[in-house]
């Protein structure tokens, strides 16, 4: 195994942090490198931005479902699809409107998700640790407001990046049999495969650092799966929040 699969394949979710500055030259470094993701015909319909003040660290820790890691973070980065850089370019050109439809939706999101994880390699080869807050499109329009985005700019995911005041345990991932197909898409042994991830589950939270998280049942994947989606559908406004931005999801 490389120094880079290593690293990869050790990621954590961090959600404590010292009371440590991320250094102004690290986080560019951090940035550049998130520049280098693949990017759907060298559109780069994405942007980040870069929130230190405390209060309104604060403020996205609420909104977010008063998660007090994004309070503790040093720096949390907010990174947005973005088609507003692209309506700019087009505009110097001909006045006229973006044409649009799901798929440049779909691009700009992709876009924004690849260079956040090229940030997360990055910042973790150094030192820093990380965790994404999807919570932040819990009040999607308040975090718009907190980072003043134009319209066809919406915030997509919050990324806490900071240096790590715990060792948590690494989190076992599904059985490589659940996620990789050849050929074509499989289901024979499916539901073995997730038996055997809910017994490595079960195992997993009453054996990490910190203890248990509760009984037996309650900690299989599948049951935490069912509790989550049963009859549940999540952040139904986000259809409605996209439509005011201006995106066309058509």
């Amino acid at each position: 195994m490389n120094e880079t699969i290593e690293l990869l394949r050790k990621h954590r979710s961090i959600r404590r942090y010292k009371d440590t500055d991320v250094p102004e030259e690290h986080l560019r470094e951090i940035i550049v490198t998130a520049q280098a993701a693949p990017t759907s015909s060298n559109i780069q319909a994405y942007s980040v931005v870069a929130v230190r003040d405390p209060e309104k660290r604060r403020k996205f820790a609420e909104l977010a479902g008063n998660q007090q890691q994004v309070a503790e973070t040093p720096v949390f980065l907010v990174w947005c699809a973005d088609l507003n850089k692209i309506r700019s370019a087009v505009r110097l050109h001909e006045d006229t409107e973006l044409s649009q439809n799901v798929e440049l939706f779909l691009l700009a999101t992709i876009d924004a998700a690849l260079a956040a994880q090229n940030a997360t390699v990055a910042a973790e080869s150094l030192g820093y640790g990380t965790v994404y807050i999807g919570g932040i499109r819990n009040n999607p329009q308040a975090a718009t407001d907190l980072l003043e985005l134009p319209p066809l700019v919406y915030p997509v995911f919050g990324l806490c990046v900071g240096v790590p005041a715990q060792d948590p345990d690494i989190r076992p991932r599904l059985p490589i049999g659940a996620v990789y197909h050849r050929e074509t898409y499989s289901e024979y042994g499916l539901e073995d495969e997730i038996r055997a991830y809910d017994e490595t589950m079960s195992h997993y939270y009453a054996t990490r650092k910190g203890g248990g998280k509760g009984g037996e049942d309650e900690t299989k994947w599948s049951k935490e799966m069912w509790r989550r989606f049963d009859g549940k559908r999540q952040r139904d406004h986000m259809h409605d929040f996209l439509h005011r931005r201006g995106f066309e999801l058509k």
